[in-house]
């Protein structure tokens, strides 16, 4: 099945596992470019979504029609670059309109070897990933799909199974901030996350995803913070006991995204892949504490396996969120441990700050330091 669109700058196309390959072209030559292909639903905040480490190894459809309009700059990554494999729009903005620019999105992302396929109609895609769900597929181009093609992308990896947390974690362990140390696990971590934690007024230690617990009691941390990641969080195994051990002692702790499946795997949960994933920034959750309704951030295709009423196998963790689109556990908490969790980001970049309030509530399981909500950042992360 093919879906034809648009007339070809350089011709290239976007072909699916399921043999489904939809027409477009591209700004300049590109190499093929092999991944799991999600959709997400944000309207604004491309670079942050495209820097997002929890995307490294993903195909990206944008929703909105037009990307790029108001290009990129040094500021707005949420990563040392470009996570993704690829990027899919209907139209790609040739020219950039605002004063903070620095190049255009297409610029960008060249210099990093990220393909960029236009003309698709990115709503009929969107509704095929909807019905059949993410899956691989693979950038390329030409005018369409070769058998060869075809058989190298079914021999490509499947994102079940896949540890790409050791992949997106940084190498090297570094600090900022002041006040109470919490020692931040990076198993994929987004940069506004730290700069959240440091404003709500902690030190924040960042360590590789691999440290081993001696390691972190060496720091002597007042807290313990995991982090969002990409790839399957059961492939992520080496990260559960070290989990169970620091946060069973009574070390208050605190899990976004990934570091949340972490946290339900730790305690004897599971986890199950979703069909398409929750991604964008318009999530409907509710609080089951207050009965309050969060608009979040999210970007995952993993879940704890549960509902509003418990999680098998994790008698000793509680939920206190759940998605109000399709009933999947958004939030745990440990019965008596201090230990919460949540699957969206509270930290936003890009998104609403409904949540926002969780940095706040860590910081009280702290013990000290400023443990009044969060002011609001600016885009550098400074107070406003």
């Amino acid at each position: 099945m093919k879906y034809l669109t648009g007339a070809p700058d350089h011709p290239a196309f976007v072909l699916l596992e399921d043999g489904t390959w939809f027409s477009g072209s591209t700004v300049r030559v590109i190499e093929k470019a092999f991944g799991e292909v999600v959709f997400t639903t944000n309207l604004t905040g491309y670079q942050e979504t495209f820097t997002d480490p929890s995307y490294l190894g993903q195909i990206v459809v944008m929703t909105a029609p037009m990307i790029g309009n108001y290009g990129v700059n040094p500021e707005d990554s949420e990563s040392r670059g470009p996570q993704v494999s690829g990027v899919v729009v209907r139209e790609l903005s040739r020219h950039s309109s605002n004063w903070r620019s620095t190049q255009t999105l297409d610029e960008w992302l060249a210099a990093s070897g990220v393909p960029v396929l236009e003309g698709i109609d990115t709503r009929r895609l969107t509704r095929h990933l909807r019905e059949r769900g993410a899956m691989r597929g693979v950038l390329a181009p030409g005018r369409e799909p070769t058998r060869e093609l075809t058989a190298q992308l079914l021999a490509s990896a499947s994102m079940e199974g896949l540890d790409l947390a050791s992949r997106a974690t940084l190498g090297e362990q570094h600090t900022e901030g002041a006040g109470p140390h919490v020692v931040a696990y990076d198993f994929g971590m987004k940069r506004n996350i730290v700069r959240m934690l440091v404003q709500a007024g902690c030190r924040v230690t960042v360590v590789p995803a691999t440290t081993s617990p001696a390691a972190v009691r060496e720091l002597k941390p007042d807290g313990l913070f995991l982090s969002n990641g990409p790839g399957d969080p059961a492939a992520v195994g080496y990260a559960l006991g070290t989990i169970r051990e620091l946060s069973g002692a009574g070390l208050p702790t605190f899990g976004i995204c990934l570091g949340h499946q972490l946290v339900g795997l730790a305690y004897g949960g599971g986890t199950a892949k979703l069909p398409y994933g929750h991604r964008g920034g318009n999530h409907p959750v509710r609080d089951l504490r207050n009965d309050q309704v969060l608009i979040t951030t999210q970007n995952h295709g993993f879940a704890v396996v549960g509902d509003g009423n418990s999680i098998p196998g994790a008698p000793e963790l509680q939920v206190t969120h759940v998605n109000l689109n399709d009933g999947t556990i958004e939030g745990i908490r440990h019965r008596e441990l201090p230990l919460f969790a949540v699957q969206y980001h509270p930290e936003a970049a890009p998104g609403p700050h409904d949540a926002l309030p969780h940095f706040a509530e860590f910081m009280a399981s702290l013990g000290g330091g400023k443990s009044s909500k969060p002011q609001a950042l600016d885009r550098q992360g400074l107070s406003s």
